[in-house]
């Protein structure tokens, strides 16, 4: 893997998350066993809050849907001791996550989490070493940075606002999320480049999933693969299809004009 120099015309640069600027590890080992170890504090902590009750109302809208599921657990209504409640809560959330789930209700529950936990200076967001020079320098030479990744912009902000790094979100001009759609269809690039007011081949997309690569290049952005330790191996194939880097010191780019 040699050094890459990004193609004439590229003026903002799309980045992928986990496995890109950040360890997959991290979110793994780091913020959800966080959630499975701290649920029950923070509901007795934040029960009277009327975020923590919405919270807990769209959990429970959640374990309604859920009840025909194997291996389902209710959350007992409002009529239930405070105690009797938590507990379904907790019981319901450490099941979601052991199957991996992703539904609304717990994604939200965890941003609140992990915001108090940011707050706090309990968890800091991590980067790879070779991610901050890369994008002050990307920056310097009148890049536009963005962020996409299947996780929320709350969360995305979260962890590069509070990173081992300090706060990086003066780098970026713009966040994106699932909510422009899938980042395994075409569609979702294009949108992202109307969203920032260019042509898809004026974007740079850096992700460590081919399959995201893919979409993105049939959207007619510019993409690079990043290999990292502990990232999903990649087929010979994959390799002879994408230019391939193992640290972003190895992309040069040349100042926009």
């Amino acid at each position: 893997m040699g050094s890459i120099t990004v193609p004439a015309g590229v003026t903002s640069v799309l980045l992928d998350i986990e496995g890109t600027t950040t360890p997959i590890t991290f979110v793994k080992d780091i913020l959800f066993p966080y959630i499975q170890d701290n649920v029950k504090e923070y509901l007795q902590n934040h029960w009277t809050k009327e975020e923590c009750q919405e919270d807990v109302q769209q959990l429970r809208l959640q374990a309604e849907k859920d009840h025909a599921l194997n291996g389902f657990v209710p959350i007992p209504g409002n009529e239930a001791e405070v105690e009797q409640i938590i507990q379904g809560v907790v019981d319901n959330v450490h099941w979601q996550m052991s199957l991996d789930r992703k539904t609304t209700a717990l994604k939200q529950l965890q941003g609140h989490m992990w915001r108090a936990a940011y707050a706090a200076g309990q968890v800091k967001g991590e980067v790879y070493d070779d991610v901050v020079p890369a994008l002050r320098k990307w920056k310097e030479a009148d890049m536009k940075l963005y962020i996409f990744s299947s996780g929320s912009v709350e969360a995305q902000k979260l962890l590069f606002g509070n990173s081992i790094e300090g706060d990086l979100l003066e780098l970026f001009q713009g966040h994106f999320d699932t909510t422009v759609g899938s980042k395994l269809e075409s569609e979702s690039y294009r949108k992202i480049a109307d969203h920032i007011g260019c042509s898809t081949e004026n974007v740079l997309f850096l992700t460590d999933v081919t399959k995201e690569a893919k979409a993105a290049k049939e959207a007619g952005m510019n993409v690079v693969i990043v290999v990292r330790p502990g990232n999903a191996a990649l087929t010979d194939e994959e390799k002879a299809s994408y230019p391939l880097i193992n640290s972003f010191k190895q992309i040069n780019v040349n100042s926009v004009q």
